[in-house]
């Protein structure tokens, strides 16, 4: 055998068995990267469909919360409109009240005068009654 053969022989031996397992094992890492990449696939049409649910969910739930916030706002203007009617309601009877308590401290205020007058006419009877005494016994004598 020429030394060409013997060399050619010898890294056939070495190299062969070698390029075999590497083969063996690209082959392998290949599988493993189709497996790989399924499962990515499959996680990602998994999460693509929770996403879809989400974003049906926070639709279904905007249009509740929507729904919600129209019928509180429609029961606070019902009762801010209640109470607003209830207010002036109070609001008059007291402007009524007021009205009336005030008449009545006029009318006291009016017999309050009536007496001090009274009074005063009294003093004025009393001085002109010891006058005209005076004036009799003036003419008596």
């Amino acid at each position: 055998m020429s030394v060409k053969e013997a060399v050619l022989a010898a890294l056939k031996e070495l190299i062969l068995p070698e390029l075999q397992i590497i083969r063996q094992e690209q082959a392998e890492v290949k599988a493993t990267l189709v497996l790989t990449n399924k499962r990515l696939d499959d996680v990602n049409a998994h999460l693509m469909d929770q996403s879809r649910r989400i974003d049906a969910i926070r639709d279904g739930l905007g249009s509740r919360i929507d729904a919600i916030q129209d019928g509180l706002g429609t029961r606070i203007d019902a009762i801010r409109d209640g109470l607003g009617a209830r207010i002036d309601a109070v609001r008059e009877e007291l402007s009524t009240r007021i009205d009336d308590t005030n008449k009545r401290l006029d009318r006291l205020y009016e017999v309050i005068v009536r007496r001090e007058e009274h009074h005063g006419l009294e003093v004025r009877v009393s001085t002109l009654e010891q006058e005209v005494s005076a004036l009799k016994k003036g003419l008596a004598a």
